[in-house]
Order: C-alpha cells, then structure tokens, then sequence
C-alpha cells in the first residue's frame, strides 16, 4: 500500500474514532446529565399517568424530596392515577403539589373549577402548578391580552382556595411569546441541559427523559434553586392564609 493510501486510512480511521467518541459523549450526557449536587441539593419529579404505577418507596430512597403530580387538564379531563400518586408520594415523605394542563381552548375559570374539584379537600405542602406551554394544546395562540385575562380566571379561585400563589411552569416557547404579560409569579422553568435564563426562576426542568428508582421508564427531573428556599416553599397548611 501508499504512504497516501496509508494516509487516507489513518485519517479515516481517527474521524471515524471521533465520531463514535463524540457519539458517546452526547448520549451520556442526554441520558446522565443532571446540575451540580452541591449547588442544586434539592430535587424532584413531576408525574402523570403516563409514568405507570409508580414505587414511591423507591422514589423517595432515591433522593427524591419533591413530585408535582397532574391533577387535571383543560376543562374536563382528570388524571386517573392522580388520587393513588398522591396518597402514595405522601406517605413515602415526598412533598407534593398538584398541576394542572392549561389549554387555550377553555376558559380559565372552567379550568379551575376542574383543578379544584380533583384536588378536593388535599393540603398539597407545595403550591399548585399552572403548565403553561404550546405542545399538546390547541393550534390556535390567543393573543396577549387574551391569555393573561384566562391565566388569571384561573388563578384566583385557586389561589383563593389554597392560600398559596400558584407556580407557573413555562417552555422557552411559551415564555418568548408571553413573558411580557404574564402574571408575577413563581417561575418552573423547562430549560433541557442548561441553566434557565431567566433572572429569577423557583424550580428547574432540567431533563425530560431522567431515570428514577421505582419508575419504569423515562420521567422529569427538577431542582429547587436553592436549598433555603425549599422550605419556605414546602410550607405546612397550618402556616397558611385561611
């Protein structure tokens, strides 16, 4: 053989090596990557039922402090697993919240009353969560005014009932079409892989294909963003507003 056809084996041997490295790398870091533990100690999970039944046991022994469980979505659709992931996740000592699917395609108020009807009597010791993103709703965006008027006929039955101010959860998506209207609120930012943008943020979004103890397949992961605020936030319902 050539010194060139050396060469050109050589070369294609070490961009072929390089690929399958750079192939591996970008795989463990979708499937591995989590923040920095000594800045965001604090973490959690949000569920529905598409996690299945879920080992909250497990969940919990897996450093897990925290769930935000869906209750409910648009006017009239209810989880079916929500009553059991949230009796289970508290007696696990996971702290809980519920969340609700904002849809354009129904009034905010119809939207609370169903919230509120699933979650009934239930003293969540996180706040409730308003999902806020384009994905799965209705193809039609409301303009400014209108989203803000429906986000808050939502939020005030809610908060009224709970005595808690309700956490918005917002895509990048979302956030750069509304962020200028939206209501000031507790911020659950979905940034995948990177640190939220935005100045100030309550929980982080930082995976939506994380591995969990006692959860069968792929589920959300979430930081706090510090551990002094994670107790204000998980806030018993005696220290509440009536």
């Amino acid at each position: 053989m050539s010194k060139r056809g050396r060469i050109i084996i050589a070369v294609v041997a070490f961009c072929f090596a390089a690929a399958v490295t750079g192939a591996i790398v970008v795989s463990y870091l979708f499937w591995y990557y989590e923040p920095d533990r000594r800045a965001f100690p604090v973490r959690g999970i949000d569920v529905s039922h598409h996690q299945g039944t879920i080992g909250w046991h497990k969940v919990a022994a897996d450093n897990v402090a925290f769930a935000f469980i869906k209750a409910s979505e648009g006017g009239d659709h209810r989880d079916r697993l929500f009553s059991r992931n949230w009796n289970e996740a508290e007696a696990a000592g996971v702290k809980v919240g519920a969340y609700q699917f904002f849809t354009s395609c129904r009034s905010g108020r119809d939207q609370a009353n169903n919230f509120l009807q699933v979650l009934g009597e239930r003293k969540g010791t996180l706040p409730a969560a308003l999902d806020l993103e384009f994905g799965g709703n209705c193809a039609a965006k409301p303009d400014a005014p209108e989203i803000r008027r429906e986000i808050e006929s939502f939020l005030e039955p809610v908060e009224s009932k709970t005595g808690m101010p309700v956490v918005l959860y917002v895509t990048a998506e979302f956030w750069d079409a509304y962020k200028d209207i939206l209501p000031a609120r507790p911020l659950w930012v979905r940034s995948i892989f990177r640190r939220p943008s935005q100045s100030e943020w309550t929980f982080w979004q930082y995976h939506h294909a994380g591995s969990v103890s006692g959860i069968t397949g792929r589920v959300d992961l979430n930081v706090v963003r510090s551990e002094e605020l994670f107790p204000r936030l998980a806030s018993e319902p005696a220290a509440r507003k009536p």
